[in-house]
C-alpha cells in the first residue's frame, strides 16, 4: 500500500515545472541507425561527417550543481561560464578513457532570468557538454535550502529534530518540491540519454528518487549512485515519515556506492528492518535481492586529484607564502585546521582541547600555534550563528589566557583562504587535526599528506635536500569517512576533551622516525586510490552490475515510489490459470504436491488452519479418482491431522516426510531413524532461545526448530548463524543435517527431505502401472526446492514413453528451480478454484492405493 506522502508520487510532480526549456536539440538522443546517431526527431544523415558514424561510449554524470563557475560581464550584461578546477565531479573525468564523452546534468549555482535559459542552455551544451537544469526560484529554495538541507542533511549526520530551535520538523511542502526538483534532473537526463548504451551515475542525496524516475522511463537503464555524506544507523533513519520512499528510490539504481562499511552497514540494516530485504556476499560484491534484480552495493572512500594538488604546490605564489609562513612560525611548531563553519565540525571541540592542551603542557607554551582555516559556511541559520559565536569566543579566551605581544596561539582565519594558501599551510604545518563529529569523508587529511610529501620545485625554494624524509602526523576523528583509511593516524573521539589534548601532545611529541614511517604509509594509500582510481573502480563495478540486464525479462509494477522493476529469468513465467487448467482437462493421471504455510495458508495469517473454501478445494481434488493429492509439510502430524480432518481421502507428509499417511482411514508410517541426537541439540537451542529476545523453539517428533521471526532482525539473523555453526560443529558425527530456512534453523534427521516424499509417490505410482501424465507442485519455501528438483530428476529418469506435464511453482517471485510462480497465496487459491472446478469428484478406490502405497514404503 503506498504511503500518503506519495500515494501519486509520478503526478505529484507533474506540471509543477512546465515553464521550464527542454534541452537544446543539438546533442543527439538515440542511435537510429548502428552508428549513425539521429537528431532526436528519428531522422538521420547517413551521408554526414564520417566522425559521427562512429559510436562513442558515454557517460552521463548527475550532480546537484554543475561543476562550474559563473561570472557576469560588467560591460556586457552576459554571464560567463568556466570549468570549476577544484570540482570533484570534474576531476572523475580522468577515471575515463580518453575516448569517453562524459555529459553533466546539474543545476548552475546562480539563478538565470527565464528569457536567458535557452541562450545560455545552449551555449553550456555546445562548450562544456552541460545540461542545466533550471528549477523555479520557488522550487529551488524549498528543494535544496528547505528538504536538502534542513531535513535530509541533519539526518543523515545523526541531529533530530526534538524541539522546534534544534532542527526543522518534517515539511510536506519540502518533501514535493524535493520530488519535483528530483522529477525534472529525469526529464533532463532522459533528453540527452542513450538507455541502452549510456552509463548514468547520480551522486549525493539531493537526487535520492531520480533513480526510481529514470527506472520507470527505461527498465533496463545503467544507473549508479554515490553517496558522499554519511547513511545513518536504522534507529535515526527510521523516524524520517518518507524512509521508505527513500530507499526504495536508491534500490532502483544497479550499483550503490558509500564511503565505508559502516554507512553501508546502516543502509543494508535499513533495507532488512523497514523492507524485509536479506543481503549476502558472493565473492567479495554484496547484493541486494530486489524483486529479482540484484542491486550490488560499493564500499569505496573516494581519493584526491594527485595532478591538480601538486600543480598549486608547485605555483610561484604557494612557494612564497611558504616561505613566509616558515619565517612567521619560527622557532614554532603549527598544528592546522581545515573546516567549514558548521554544527558538525567540532571547531570549538577542537578548541577546548588545544587549550587543555596548553594548561597541561606550560612547556608547550610560547611554542606551539593552533592555526584553524575556517571555510565560509555552505547554509546560514540560527546553528551556524551560535558556532561561530562559541568558536570566536574560545578563540579569544585562549589568546587572552596564554598569549603575548609575540606570541598568538591560535590564529582564527574566518575568511576565503585562497588554494595556494591553504596549500601553504598544509607544507609548514608539524599536524593535521581534524575533529569533526561527524562528517561523510573529509579530505583535509589527504590534501596534507600530498603537501607534507613536497615537490621538486618547492623542495628547491625552501632549501630542502630531495632526499630528506617526509614526516606528517594526523589526528583525526572516529566519525569522519576517511578515518578507516588512515591506518597510521591517532584517531580520537571528539568529545572527549582531554583525549583529544593528549593526541595532539602525541602527534607533535612523536619521534622523526615514527613520523616518517606513518607518512609514508599513508602517502602510498593515497597516491595509489585517487580520484582516477574510484571513479575507474565504480564505474568498472557499475558495468558488471548491468552486464546482465538483457538476460531476463523486465517490467515495472506499483505506483509511486512503490515503483520497482521485476526482473526474471526468461523461462521463469508466471502460471497462468487457463493454461493449467486446460492441461488438467487433457491428463487422466495426476499427481498434485502442496506446501501448507505460505501456499495454502498464508505465511502472516495468525489463523494456520485452512478456511473452508481451501477445504471444499482439497476435497474436490482428492475425491477425484484420476488424482493423487498430498501436503507436504514442516508442520508436526497431530496439526495436519486435526486441520484437514474433513479432507478424507487427502494424503499428509508431516516433518518434511518423516510422517507419512495415504488417507484420513490409514495408518501413519514413519522412517527409520536414530533420534538420540535430539538429546544433545534441545539444551542448545534452549540457551540460544533464552538469549534471544523473541525467539522461541518447537518440539516435533522428529524434529527441533529454532524460531526468530519476532526477534530483532539484526540480532535474531546473528544468532541463527552463529546456532547453524555451533550445531553443525556438535552434529558432525550425528545422523542428522542442520538447514537454515526463512527466520529458523531446523534439525532433522539425515534423509528427510519434501524431495523425498515427491519421489517415493510418483515411483510407487508408476510401480503400480499409473505413471501420472500431469504432476504439480507447489511451495514457497527452501525446503520446497527439493520437491521441484527431485519431480524433475524422477520424471526425466523413468522409463515411461510419454513425458507428463510438469508445473513446479514456487510462492513469491524469486530464484527458483521451479519453472513457474504465483505471486502469493491469493493466486494459489485461485488457481486451485479452477482446478477444483474441474475435477470429478468420484468415490476414490482407497484400498487400492493404501495396498500399493504399502508396497513402496
Amino acid at each position: 500500500m503506498a504511503s500518503r506522502s506519495c500515494g501519486n508520487f509520478f503526478d505529484l510532480a507533474s506540471g509543477e515545472l512546465a515553464d521550464v526549456p527542454p534541452t537544446p536539440r543539438s546533442l543527439p538522443r538515440v542511435m537510429t541507425i548502428p552508428g549513425i546517431i539521429g537528431d532526436g526527431n528519428g531522422n538521420s544523415d547517413v551521408e554526414s561527417d564520417s566522425a559521427s558514424a562512429v559510436s562513442r561510449e558515454r557517460k552521463i554524470i548527475v550532480t546537484n550543481m554543475l561543476p562550474l563557475i559563473a561570472q557576469k560581464d560588467n560591460e556586457t550584461g552576459k554571464w560567463r561560464f568556466s570549468w570549476d578546477e577544484d570540482s570533484l565531479y570534474l576531476q572523475i573525468k580522468d577515471g575515463f578513457s580518453p575516448e569517453t564523452e562524459v555529459i553533466y546534468v546539474g543545476s548552475l549555482k546562480i539563478e538565470i532570468e527565464a528569457n536567458e535559459q535557452e541562450e545560455i542552455a545552449q551555449s553550456l551544451l555546445d562548450e562544456f557538454n552541460c545540461v542545466p537544469t533550471f528549477l523555479p526560484p520557488d522550487i529551488q529554495k524549498k528543494f535544496y535550502y528547505g528538504f536538502c538541507k534542513q531535513q535530509l542533511w541533519p539526518l543523515f549526520h545523526y541531529m533530530l529534530p526534538m524541539c522546534p530551535d534544534h532542527g526543522d520538523r518534517f515539511d510536506r511542502q519540502l518533501w514535493q518540491a524535493y520530488v519535483s526538483a528530483n522529477k525534472k534532473f529525469a526529464d533532463k537526463v532522459m533528453e540527452i540519454a542513450n538507455p541502452e548504451d549510456d552509463f548514468i551515475w547520480i551522486h549525493d542525496y539531493h537526487l535520492m528518487v531520480l533513480p526510481t524516475f529514470l527506472r520507470k522511463r527505461y527498465n533496463r537503464v545503467k544507473l549508479g549512485f554515490f553517496l558522499h555524506s554519511p547513511f545513518p544507523s536504522s534507529e535515526i533513519y527510521r523516524t524520517l515519515p518518507v524512509r521508505d520512499e527513500i530507499l526504495k528510490g536508491l534500490l532502483n539504481a544497479d550499483l550503490i556506492g558509500f564511503h565505508t562499511f559502516d554507512y553501508a552497514r546502516h543502509f543494508l540494516s535499513c533495507c532488512g528492518r523497514m523492507l524485509g530485504l536479506d543481503y549476502e556476499s558472493k565473492r567479495g560484491h554484496i547484493g541486494l535481492d530486489y524483486f529479482g534484480r540484484t542491486v550490488y552495493i560499493k564500499i569505496l572512500p573516494v581519493g584526491i586529484h594527485m595532478g591538480r594538488l601538486e600543480s598549486v604546490l608547485n605555483l610561484r605564489s604557494t612557494c612564497n607564502k611558504v616561505k613566509e609562513l616558515q619565517e612567521q612560525f619560527n622557532g614554532k611548531k603549527v598544528i592546522l585546521g581545515v573546516d567549514d563553519m558548521d554544527i558538525f565540525k567540532g571547531i570549538s571541540l577542537k578548541l577546548l582541547a588545544f587549550e587543555q592542551l596548553l594548561l597541561q603542557h606550560r612547556e608547550l607554551q610560547g611554542k606551539l600555534v593552533l592555526v584553524q582555516i575556517v571555510n565560509p559556511a555552505r547554509s546560514s541559520g540560527k546553528d551556524v550563528q551560535e558556532v561561530k559565536k562559541e568558536t570566536y569566543n574560545a578563540a579569544k579566551r585562549i589568546n587572552e589566557l596564554y598569549g603575548c605581544s609575540n606570541y598568538v596561539p591560535v590564529i582564527l582565519i574566518d575568511r576565503h583562504a585562497p588554494r595556494y594558501e591553504k596549500t601553504a599551510y598544509y607544507a609548514v604545518a608539524e599536524c593535521c587535526i581534524v575533529n569533526a563529529v561527524r562528517d561523510g569523508m573529509n579530505l583535509v587529511p589527504y590534501k596534507y599528506i600530498v603537501c607534507r610529501q613536497g615537490s621538486s620545485i618547492m623542495d628547491e625554494v625552501t632549501g630542502t635536500k630531495p632526499e630528506s624524509p617526509r614526516t606528517s602526523t594526523l589526528v583525526v576523528s572516529e566519525f569522519i569517512g576517511c578515518s578507516p583509511s588512515l591506518s597510521g593516524a591517532i584517531r580520537v573521539n571528539p568529545w572527549d576533551i582531554d583525549a583529544v589534548a593528549e593526541a595532539m601532545n602525541m602527534a607533535i611529541t612523536m619521534a622523526d622516525a615514527e613520523k616518517q614511517l606513518r607518512h609514508e604509509k599513508h602517502y602510498r594509500y593515497v597516491s595509489s586510490h585517487d580520484i582516477a582510481y574510484w571513479a575507474r573502480s565504480f564505474m568498472q563495478d557499475l558495468e558488471r552490475a548491468c552486464k546482465d540486464h538483457y538476460d531476463k525479462r523486465c517490467w515495472g509494477i506499483g505506483l509511486g515510489l512503490g515503483f520497482r522493476v521485476v526482473s526474471l529469468s526468461p523461462s521463469f513465467r508466471k502460471l497462468s490459470v487457463d493454461h493449467i487448467v486446460s492441461s488438467y482437462k487433457r491428463t487422466h493421471r495426476r499427481a498434485i504436491f502442496l506446501d501448507y504455510d505460505g501456499t495454502v495458508v498464508s505465511q502472516s495469517s495468525m489463523v494456520k488452519f485452512p478456511s473452508p473454501e481451501v477445504v471444499n478445494m482439497l476435497n474436490a481434488l482428492s475425491n477425484d479418482s484420476n488424482n493423487t493429492v498430498f501436503i507436504v509439510s514442516g508442520r508436526g502430524r497431530d496439526p495436519l491431522s486435526e486441520w484437514l480432518a474433513p479432507c478424507e481421502n487427502l494424503g499428509l507428509a508431516a516433518e518434511h516426510g518423516y510422517f507419512l499417511r495415504w488417507n484420513k482411514t490409514s495408518e501413519w508410517e514413519s522412517l527409520a531413524a536414530d533420534l538420540d541426537w535430539k538429546g544433545i541439540v534441545e539444551p542448545i537451542m534452549k540457551h540460544y532461545m533464552e538469549a534471544t529476545d523473541g525467539s522461541s523453539m518447537e518440539v516435533k517428533e522428529s524434529a527441533l526448530v529454532w524460531h526468530h521471526s519476532d526477534a530483532d532482525p539484526d540480532f535474531g539473523s546473528c544468532q541463527a548463524m552463529e546456532l547453524l555453526d555451533h550445531l553443525e560443529n556438535v552434529l558432525a558425527n550425528e545422523p542428522a543435517v542442520v538447514q537454515r530456512g526463512l527466520h529458523i534453523v531446523e534439525v532433522k534427521p539425515q534423509g528427510v527431505t519434501k524431495g523425498l516424499v515427491a519421489e517415493k509417490v510418483l515411483s510407487m505410482l508408476a510401480a503400480d502401472g499409473e505413471a501420472p501424465d500431469f504432476v504439480m507442485c507447489i511451495g514457497d519455501d527452501r525446503s520446497d526446492e527439493d520437491m521441484f528438483e527431485s519431480i524433475s530428476n524422477t520424471v526425466s529418469n523413468s522409463s515411461a514413453t510419454a513425458v507428463p506435464a510438469i508445473f513446479a511453482c514456487t510462492v513469491g517471485q524469486k530464484p527458483s528451480k521451479a519453472k513457474y510462480y504465483l505471486d502469493d497465496t491469493a493466486d494459489v487459491v485461485r488457481m486451485l478454484r479452477g482446478l477444483a472446478r474441474a475435477s470429478n469428484p468420484n468415490p476414490r478406490r482407497s484400498a487400492q492405493f493404501k495396498v500399493a502405497f504399502d508396497r513402496v514404503f
